[in-house]
């Protein structure tokens, strides 16, 4: 697709309006309706001087503006930070000066995959500045290639080297770029920093850029890869000691430069967690929106738009996560889960017992098995007294009449598990399996 292109689907006429983000081609998609007419942002940022790509269609978007639009939904991931994004060739010019300042060392980079201008503007500057590029992550190698045949990037076929041959070659001569940066456990820049990559090994005469923020939730694991680095590698920079790193998304300045071209009767703010979607509203409100017309919706809330009114439905869609397990889709549910997680922390306790249908009375042997809770070779002593605990529940539960297989199970479960955990302080997952006969 184009700027400015347009199809139908249906009762929907959806134009394309170009935006930058850190993915190249990235559009906002203005949408049409016998009822409305509806603006969704997609991910977006305003940058004046952007990488591979024309800033965005700022033109296009005020005259949308000016045609009047019900509903703006607009990208709230980057909201709560203040100002504008830093342009990309304001990363660009501190990337150079890095490259410049470490002209001795070997540079490795870590960044995001799918971020196709800072990869861009890595291999254009090593090749600059006379340095092979080894590049390391299957995604990124992939995003390399693909970009070199849409004719994004031009390079001399001889810059992109392997690591191995990396290895061979003066540290000034080579850039390594990597996945990794958020401390994924597999991903390159992780096995560098635990010594466990077949061919690169760390020293003082390197120097290592994170050219990433943090996304939520990796904080530790960032800092974690961080710490083992620093340990070995001559010097550490990452986005907060020198500004390496432009985010894909808006910040608050240009959120509230898309709600003031855009001039929406309603604002519902998407992409991000609910503290950042009311961050969202709040930056609508500051440019004169009533409350009431802006808001922040959970997943599974509907929205409905007619000619005269917006409402929100009382009824939700289901949004809950859809398990795929081996050839089942969506037939793993929250109690196969917690059995499976159960199992997996403290264990399984199996035991079958026979039970004489005249005595009401255990059978023996009593035969028990353990999964990940107790070697039995070890605790023959805890697995008598199971036994003995298993015959006393037995005895005064399936000798009721008239018998209750799945009462006498029930009981087992609870009363065994509170004698296991008293004497180990851990609650296996027990698996009673009883038989009369």
């Amino acid at each position: 697709m184009n700027s400015g292109e347009k199809i139908d689907l249906g009762v929907f006429n959806i134009e394309f309006i170009h935006v930058n983000h850190n993915i190249p081609d990235s559009f906002s998609l203005y949408i049409k309706t016998p009822t409305g007419t509806i603006y969704h942002s997609g991910d977006f940022k305003f940058d004046r001087n952007p990488a591979m790509e024309a800033p965005s269609d700022i033109g296009r978007m005020a005259n949308i503006g000016n045609e009047g639009v019900d509903v703006l939904m607009s990208d709230s991931t980057s909201v709560i930070e203040k100002g504008q994004a830093i342009p990309e060739e304001s990363v660009k010019q501190e990337l150079e000066k890095i490259f410049d300042q470490y002209r001795d060392y070997r540079i490795i980079i870590g960044t995001i995959s799918s971020n196709i201008g800072r990869m861009a503007q890595i291999l254009e500057i090593s090749e600059k500045m006379g340095r092979f590029v080894a590049i390391e992550g299957y995604s990124m190698k992939s995003n390399v290639l693909i970009i070199k045949e849409l004719g994004y990037l031009k390079l001399d076929a001889k810059t992109l080297i392997s690591s191995k041959k990396a290895t061979t070659l003066p540290s000034n001569k080579v850039t390594i770029m990597c996945t990794g940066a958020q401390g994924e456990d597999r991903a390159a820049l992780m096995r560098i920093a635990q010594k466990e990559h077949k061919f690169i090994e760390l020293t003082n005469k390197d120097v290592v850029l994170f050219s990433s923020s943090v996304i939520p939730g990796n904080e530790r694991t960032v800092q974690t890869v961080h710490d083992l680095l620093a340990r070995q590698a001559g010097k550490v920079i990452n986005y907060r000691m020198m500004g390496i790193h432009s985010g894909g998304h808006a910040r608050a300045e240009d959120a509230k430069t898309l709600i003031s071209l855009i001039k929406p009767k309603y604002l519902i703010p998407i992409h991000g967690n609910y503290f950042m979607l009311k961050a969202h509203t709040e930056l609508g409100q500051d440019l004169g929106m009533k409350p009431e017309h802006t808001l922040a919706l959970d997943n599974g809330n509907i929205f409905n738009l007619s000619k005269k009114e917006f409402w929100v439905s009382k009824k939700k869609v289901p949004t809950n996560y859809i398990m795929v397990d081996g050839l089942g889709v969506g037939d793993v549910g929250e109690i196969v889960l917690r059995d499976r997680q159960k199992m997996a922390e403290e264990g399984m306790f199996t035991i079958i017992i026979l039970i004489d249908s005249q005595t009401g009375k255990v059978k023996e042997p009593i035969d028990i098995i353990s999964r990940g809770f107790i070697y039995m070779n070890d605790r023959r002593d805890l697995v008598n007294e199971a036994r003995d605990k298993i015959k006393e529940i037995v005895l005064h539960t399936a000798s009721q009449e008239p018998f209750n297989a799945s009462y006498v199970r029930d009981e087992l479960r609870e009363e065994l598990g509170e004698f296991l955990y008293k004497k180990t302080h851990r609650r296996p997952l027990i698996l009673p399996v009883v038989m009369k006969i």
